[in-house]
């Protein structure tokens, strides 16, 4: 029984969203005061340096962080931290947060090989549907602030935000 708990797959976000947020911690942390280096924040995050990169110019892209060059230059959160949530976040780097695509709110893809697509019912669709609203529920109610303030430990819930993307 301890072994095949040992051998079971978990769902995971990709190693872009686990850095991207990670990168996001030190940019919260002096959000409102000077652009931190690119280097500064791989080193303190243990981010592959050119990885790190292509995220911050994805983050930059998607409207949440600035840059700037020369000496004191480097990437700066430009979004106040509270009005950043963590599934904006993993949408941003990821894509939709729906563990299947039919049943997705911002990325819906119709099943092609699903032998329900002309089906009026999908067993898949409840559960799926479920699944993506309860990840969606805990990453849309999470802000960069929170993340960060260290109020909300593992398992308690920050107060709920108003419209949650799915």
């Amino acid at each position: 029984m301890v072994t095949n708990l040992l051998n079971i797959k978990r769902m995971r976000f990709s190693k872009k969203s686990e850095y991207g947020l990670r990168a996001l911690i030190e940019l919260t942390k002096s959000y409102g005061g000077d652009p931190l280096p690119r280097h500064q924040i791989a080193r303190s995050q243990h981010i592959p340096l050119v990885f790190l990169e292509q995220i911050l110019l994805t983050l930059k892209h998607a409207g949440l962080l600035a840059s700037s060059r020369g000496v004191q230059g480097g990437y700066a959160l430009i979004k106040p931290p509270a009005q950043v949530t963590l599934g904006q976040v993993i949408r941003i780097l990821d894509g939709p947060l729906a563990p299947i695509g039919c049943v997705s709110k911002t990325a819906y893809q119709k099943c092609q090989d699903c032998p329900y697509a002309k089906k009026a019912y999908c067993p898949l669709q409840d559960v799926m549907g479920e699944v993506r609203n309860a990840i969606a529920d805990i990453l849309d109610n999470y802000s960069l602030k929170d993340f960060i303030s260290g109020t909300h430990g593992y398992g308690q819930r920050p107060p709920r935000r108003e419209a949650a993307r799915r």
